[in-house]
């Protein structure tokens, strides 16, 4: 028996278990941890005769300095070989946290020319809980195939190319990750990258298109999207290190979207790369991160903040905003905090009801040591004018 066609990006348990005999059937496993876990975590079973597809080592280039970085056509297509794929293999890919890494391997083929690839609805999770056979992971050791990369530039897009989409709006940035990293509201969870989004982009966390490990119905998925699409953008995939973005690319090809791609960066790059002193790079701002900014800045309006405007401030922002947004503002000329102040505005698109509260917390502010004297009435008349003009 061999696999002729898959109808869908996605398999369920039950057909991989009924086709699992297929002479051309390929299963691999893209299992990789999170970056909270322990990396020497391992999970020693697998799906029968399935073999590991190395995310991390084989197919990323490991001289770069960031995770999981594409990897060369050369090189994927060697170490592709290397797993007994060849040009005529039907390849299941799936991972032990149900749908978390594995569509990154299948994007990655997709990228390399290759269709003939599904992502395994559920994982190994599904596979346990169907009460399927398991098996002891073992290194490959079969034959070497011929597998033939062809590498589509439209499936990957690199810093350089999301510089450009920042500045000319041409395509919809869609983050996957958590609604509060998003926001700014929890750090992320690499050793010092900092805080932030990349700018005009949207959320839908990967786990959103997800239900019980699997993946929602097509209407739901679509529903999702297009709740945040703007018009016909074609479609940009971010996320931490560009894995779950992958996620994201997989729900939006189930549910017919095609012009799409994947940030292989994502925001470890983006945020490391683009200085958070540069005038540009205000725009990567959170929200709360600007309303620190201006918070700070009209605590100095008498030249120092007091400990009770400081208490203020931490009350929108956790310490390590509060540090970084302060470093900053203590960085910035005069000039250049109004210009921070106002390009900030521009990015984000404050409502009616979003400037009404600022002006409340700036308020609060100036009230924190008991007065509202003549300069803050001042200063506050001041930045209010601007603010309203640039929002």
């Amino acid at each position: 028996m061999v696999i002729t066609k898959f109808h869908k990006p996605i398999v369920s348990v039950e057909w991989l278990h009924k086709n699992k005999d297929a002479t051309n059937l390929v299963i691999l496993d893209a299992s990789i941890p999170k970056v909270t876990e322990n990396t020497n975590s391992t999970n020693d079973l697998c799906i029968p005769k399935a073999r590991f597809f190395d995310l991390k080592n084989k197919f990323s280039d490991t001289a770069a300095p960031f995770p999981t970085t594409y990897p060369t056509q050369d090189q994927f297509e060697s170490e592709a070989r290397n797993l007994g794929i060849n040009n005529n293999s039907f390849l299941v890919v799936y991972d032990d946290k149900d749908i978390y890494s594995s569509p990154r391997a299948w994007w990655l083929f997709k990228s390399f020319g290759f269709e003939n690839v599904a992502v395994l609805d559920g994982g190994l999770p599904a596979w346990i809980e169907a009460f399927y056979p398991l098996s002891k992971k073992e290194v490959y050791q079969g034959a070497i195939g011929n597998f033939t990369a062809k590498k589509n530039q439209d499936c990957m897009c690199f810093f350089d190319d999301v510089q450009k989409i920042v500045k000319n709006r041409t395509h919809q940035v869609i983050d996957a990750r958590s609604q509060a990293r998003f926001m700014g509201q929890e750090p992320e969870p690499r050793e010092g990258l900092r805080s932030g989004t990349i700018p005009n982009s949207k959320n839908i966390p990967f786990q959103n298109l997800l239900v019980n490990g699997r993946l929602k119905s097509e209407n739901e998925i679509r529903d999702i999207f297009q709740e945040v699409l703007e018009d016909d953008k074609p479609m940009v995939f971010s996320c931490g290190s560009g894995i779950t973005a992958c996620v994201l690319a997989l729900g939006a090809e189930l549910t017919g979207y095609k012009n799409m791609s994947v940030y292989d960066g994502s925001w470890t790059e983006y945020g490391s790369l683009i200085n958070n002193n540069d005038m540009d790079a205000v725009q990567n701002w959170s929200k709360k991160e600007l309303v620190a900014y201006i918070l700070f800045y009209a605590a100095n309006s008498n030249l120092s903040e007091t400990n009770k405007e400081r208490n203020v401030i931490l009350s929108k922002v956790d310490m390590n905003t509060f540090q970084m947004v302060y470093d900053e503002f203590k960085a910035d000329n005069d000039y250049q905090c109004i210009q921070k102040i106002i390009q900030g505005m521009e990015t984000h698109k404050y409502s009616k009801s979003d400037l009404n509260q600022l002006f409340v917390d700036i308020k609060v502010l100036f009230f924190a040591d008991g007065e509202f004297d003549q300069v803050e009435h001042v200063v506050f008349n001041w930045l209010k004018r601007i603010i309203n003009e640039a929002a």
